[in-house]
């Protein structure tokens, strides 16, 4: 395999592996969980593919699945498309799902801070999707950690939302691999923890579909931010706290949500993907 340019961000503690295409998208994905490793590989919770000529961006978990999306992956994307290639301050990235709006909101160096459009949330069930009818306001999960109460959001991808349990790191370690792959949910879902601090502030702590225990999601954000203000607790402005950071929601009188927040580059390396194997 021949030696390849990547860049590696972060966004509020969110860390992503970015590949311009052209390139051995197959071969990376297929090294992934060697690449991600923390300990043995570059660390990452995943790699964005970036099509410069689409302006468009593909999402890799650590584990080789998929993403439909990722907030805070697409606000990488957009910094890398400012940093790398000459992006102006309003541009579109394409994901699965539809067209976002980005608009830069400044620029320090190696971070950018972005506006991002992550479009209107969905309330049912069928768009997670998720084995319930219609738009349930709650639904009760029975896990092997305990039965939760939870909310189901769908923002381009699937989110539980839970309430009412402990927003901890060491209670999400515990129930977020059980929510993760509950039957409920026949293509997994991504798991957030959500404690309402005030009127415009909430607590939340995250495991992420496919990559496990995560410092910061900006689609898990969006999802805790929608939930709460579908339940009337927040206003229409609300700050989501998460251990990497805070990240900063607004929801449009058409009923978009839009989250702004910053991401910085970390490094560009040459790598030689012979270094690595496939686990």
């Amino acid at each position: 395999m021949s030696q390849i340019e990547l860049f590696k961000y972060q966004a509020l503690g969110n860390d992503y592996l970015v590949l311009d295409l052209p390139g051995p998208l197959a071969e990376l994905v297929a090294l992934l969980p060697s690449l991600c490793d923390r300990h043995r590989g570059l660390g990452s919770d995943g790699l964005l593919a970036f099509d410069r000529k689409a302006m468009s961006v593909r999402i890799f978990n650590p584990d080789r699945s998929e993403a439909q999306k990722s907030g805070n992956g697409l606000r990488i994307a957009a910094a890398h498309a400012v940093l790398e290639h000459g992006a102006g301050e309003r541009f579109e990235l394409r994901t699965a799902d539809r067209a976002n709006a980005v608009r830069v909101l400044s620029t320090s160096g190696a971070e950018i801070v972005t506006e991002l459009d992550i479009g209107r949330p969905s309330f049912r069930a069928g768009d997670l999707p998720a084995n319930f009818d219609g738009e349930p306001e709650t639904v009760e999960l029975d896990t092997a950690a305990g039965r939760v109460e939870a909310m189901l959001v769908s923002v381009g991808n699937p989110h539980c939302v839970v309430f009412g349990q402990p927003v901890t790191k060491e209670r999400c370690l515990e129930l977020g691999p059980h929510l993760e792959r509950h039957p409920a949910f026949p293509e997994r879902t991504n798991v957030q923890l959500c404690e309402v601090v005030d009127r415009a502030r909430v607590r939340a702590e995250i495991w992420e579909r496919g990559a496990g225990y995560t410092l910061a999601s900006g689609t898990s954000a969006t999802a805790v931010a929608a939930a709460c203000m579908r339940r009337g607790l927040v206003d229409d402005r609300v700050t989501v706290q998460m251990p990497g950071g805070d990240l900063a929601l607004r929801r449009e009188p058409n009923g978009s949500l839009v989250q702004s927040g910053p991401a910085r580059r970390v490094y560009r390396a040459t790598v030689d993907l012979g270094d690595f194997s496939p686990n």
